[in-house]
């Protein structure tokens, strides 16, 4: 028995040891890796692609800045520090200083998040509604500066943001999955229709924000979940406070003037809500 124990014994031993070399391996590499993330800054974009189109954003509005987000891995810094990026050509058929300006990209202090902010220019922008617009790219490449580093896979150090001026029909679709566009309603489709839709339809918001924020949750802030393009839930207020006003608006002598010098043939048969509803 006891020639058993020692048998035993000495047969354990090596495991044991073996067994403490690698426990006091990996406290060492993990004591190495929290070194290294304590020190490293790397940066990634979260997203590999952010689109942008003017659409229905009010005619006024001549350009806009889009902020594509720029993620950390590491511990923040307590100031701004800056990032670095390049402009892949062969991504890229905007020009900058026309279509776009880049503003000063970079990570605040205290955060693990930044931006590059790109100003498009919408009066840059080629394309109409009848002949189609053209789409533009902007291909964005990280590169190493400051302590900061690309990190993550090759896909997460490049970002293409894409962007126009189209402003095409709503994807309202009826029962068969056709779109629709109810013109005992709206009159007959145009682009500047849906951009007074939705402007007359924010400005709602400001006179009753409660109902509004029922509305934004069925439609979409921009009403691009109209189910069958049919506003029957709130029909009484469309009809009230959103198409009555585009009715008057459309049918004001000035107004129709500075429409026809831009879209000399806009259809000026938006329907009086006040009459009497005929189906389609």
């Amino acid at each position: 028995m006891k020639h058993d124990a020692k048998k035993h014994c000495i047969t354990l031993l090596p495991g044991l040891v073996t067994a403490l070399c690698a426990w006091a391996m990996m406290a060492c590499s993990e004591t190495d890796y929290m070194r290294f993330d304590t020190h490293f800054a790397g940066i990634y974009f979260p997203e590999d692609t952010v689109r942008y189109s003017f659409g229905v954003t009010p005619i006024e509005t001549r350009s806009y800045t889009v902020r594509i987000p720029v993620c950390l891995v590491g511990k923040p810094a307590g100031e701004d520090r800056m990032i670095n990026y390049a402009i892949v050509a062969e991504g890229t058929n905007a020009t900058e200083g026309q279509q776009f300006v880049i503003g000063q990209p970079l990570i605040e202090g205290d955060s693990i998040r930044g931006y590059i902010p790109v100003t498009i220019q919408r009066d840059a922008l080629e394309g109409n509604y009848i002949d189609g617009y053209k789409r533009y790219r902007l291909k964005l490449q990280l590169t190493a500066g400051g302590d900061l580093t690309p990190t993550m896979s090759a896909d997460r150090q490049t970002c293409v943001l894409t962007f126009d001026n189209a402003v095409e029909q709503p994807n309202w679709f009826d029962y068969k999955g056709d779109k629709v566009w109810h013109r005992s309603e709206l009159g007959e489709w145009h682009p500047l229709k849906f951009i007074k839709l939705v402007e007359f339809f924010h400005a709602f918001g400001q006179r009753q924000p409660e109902t509004y924020a029922k509305m934004v949750a069925t439609y979409g802030e921009n009403l691009e979940n109209v189910e069958y393009g049919d506003f029957y839930l709130f029909r009484t207020i469309m009809s009230k406070y959103i198409f009555a006003p585009m009715y008057d608006y459309f049918n004001d002598p000035a107004v129709q003037a500075e429409i026809r010098a831009q879209y000399p043939d806009f259809p000026f048969d938006f329907p009086n809500p006040m009459d009497k509803k005929v189906n389609i």
